[in-house]
């Protein structure tokens, strides 16, 4: 993650559908833009939205944190578009955003139209450019306590226990797992982008439309550490 270099690739720059993968770079806009502190009221086209979902309805009022939260470990697509409207008005004014930060960052193969993932043939990134994001994400204060967090309760989900529990199986299955995002669309397949730190060293591993994302994350990580001199 500090230094950028590629300790292994297949395919890096080819150009994929990157699903739920989209909230690392919607938190990141939300992390640098929003007030963490800021009250969100959710609107009819976030409580509308399709997809995986928080059930939120419209009038809910919500901190931004805690929609964050949601976002990343639920997968919450009515969370993304509460959080785009607040920041930037519009999803299509958050996307913007987006996608400027990518290029801003060097992931130049992609280009975001709405803050989930959602499939559509303008929405698009790389293996590469989904490692430049995460790692860029790890620079932000409070972007590694979300997506590391495996199990949190706030009043406002919607069952009885009102926990979440993060989707990323990798922070349990992993030696210093700590993050970062699952996805899934038929389009896409399944992705991850993964991410662990031992020893002060911090790795992101990103599989898209990978049958076994688990496996070759858990097997790309291992590769990873296995080439760094300590």
């Amino acid at each position: 993650v500090k230094t950028g270099r590629v300790l292994y690739e297949r395919n890096m720059g080819d150009r994929r559908f990157p699903a739920s993968t989209t909230k690392i770079m919607t938190l990141i806009i939300a992390l640098e833009k929003g007030n963490l502190d800021d009250v969100v009221k959710v609107g009819p086209h976030a409580a509308g939205t399709e997809g995986s979902t928080l059930w939120l309805e419209e009038g809910d009022e919500i901190t931004l944190r805690e929609l964050l939260y949601g976002m990343m470990l639920h997968s919450g697509n009515d969370a993304t578009v509460a959080v785009a409207e607040h920041i930037a008005g519009s999803v299509d004014a958050f996307a913007r955003l987006m996608t400027d930060k990518a290029h801003e960052i060097g992931a130049k193969d992609t280009n975001f139209v709405n803050a989930n993932g959602l499939p559509d043939d303008a929405h698009y990134t790389t293996a590469h450019d989904l490692a430049l994001i995460a790692s860029y994400g790890y620079t932000l204060p409070e972007f590694e306590k979300i997506v590391s967090t495996k199990e949190i309760t706030f009043p406002w989900v919607k069952d009885d226990t009102h926990r979440l529990r993060n989707e990323n199986q990798m922070l349990w299955l992993y030696e210093g797992g700590n993050g970062v995002k699952t996805g899934y669309t038929d389009a896409a397949g399944r992705c991850l982008v993964s991410a662990a730190k031992r020893d002060g060293i911090q790795l992101v591993a990103v599989v898209l439309d990978s049958n076994w994302m688990w496996n070759d994350s858990i097997l790309l990580l291992d590769y990873g550490f296995s080439k760094i001199d300590r």
